[in-house]
């Protein structure tokens, strides 16, 4: 699997599963894959990690009460586990930053507690902490709970005085009818229309991935995905002319991902 001559730009990497003008998709464990990059040569990550759900849970489906069963790769036996795999790539994950990049992470009260603290320890300063507030969430079935509308993502940068991290002020501005943005984005779950290409638990909509990439990162920018999933990232990263590299340890997911980039490769050639 591993074939350290293989190039992409000027990143080391291993042979793709997929690759395609300034795309790539890599079949395999992140941290192996982060431990072989080039040191300093990713613009901006964007990360959704595990959120360690599969518990044996209940949770809302179409209205129906389902088990929660993501797969192995969403288990955890403790939280010392937990907070483990958080540091260990967030360690990975800083080597491969640019000094003046930036990371984004996702994640739900489940993990995303572990996640800020694990970003403070491994040498980050957290910039924003996104409220994304879901407009149409999923009743709790319970009715023993409040209704769980939001998530959180983070926006951190290397915790270094001489980092100068890049912000679209004004873009973003503009795009919020001339008045600063706060930090409570409202918008939908993802839509039906996007996932067409195959099923993924966690999908995340394109309009906020758009923001998320607008808003830290340049035209030619490297992008990286190390939970890339369904290619949420990917497909709003070549749709904006952003160079990406997403990372996935199942193959499935892959499948879909690739799908969805190749019919956004189509779309330019129309």
């Amino acid at each position: 699997m591993i074939n350290k001559n293989y190039k992409y730009g000027d990143v080391l990497m291993t042979k793709p599963f997929y690759h395609k003008d300034k795309s790539i998709l890599v079949h395999a464990n992140s941290l192996e894959i982060l431990s072989k990059m080039k040191s300093e040569s990713m613009d901006m990550i964007f990360a959704d990690p595990p959120y360690f759900l599969s518990n044996g849970g209940i949770s809302n489906s179409g209205g129906k009460a389902v088990l929660v069963d993501k797969g192995e790769w969403d288990k955890i036996s403790s939280l010392e586990e937990k907070h483990d795999f958080n540091r260990n790539w967030i360690k990975m994950a800083k080597k491969v930053l640019k000094p003046n990049g930036t990371i984004w992470i996702s994640g739900s009260f489940h993990n995303i507690y572990s996640v800020g603290m694990a970003l403070e320890q491994e040498g980050f300063k957290i910039l924003n902490n996104i409220t994304w507030q879901k407009t149409n969430p999923p009743p709790n079935l319970s009715c023993r709970y409040f209704t769980h509308s939001t998530e959180t993502i983070l926006w951190a940068r290397k915790n270094d005085k001489k980092a100068r991290h890049y912000y679209n002020y004004e873009l973003m501005k503009e795009s919020n009818d001339g008045k600063q943005m706060k930090d409570v984005w409202m918008g939908s779950l993802t839509k039906q229309s996007e996932k067409w290409a195959g099923k993924h638990p966690t999908q995340k909509p394109e309009y906020l991935l758009e923001r998320i990439i607008l808003a830290s990162t340049k035209e030619d920018d490297y992008i990286l995905d190390p939970f890339v999933g369904s290619g949420t990232t990917g497909v709003v990263a070549k749709r904006l002319g952003r160079k990406f590299i997403g990372i996935d340890a199942q193959i499935d997911y892959l499948k879909i991902a690739k799908t969805r980039l190749e019919k956004e490769n189509n779309k330019e050639i129309l």
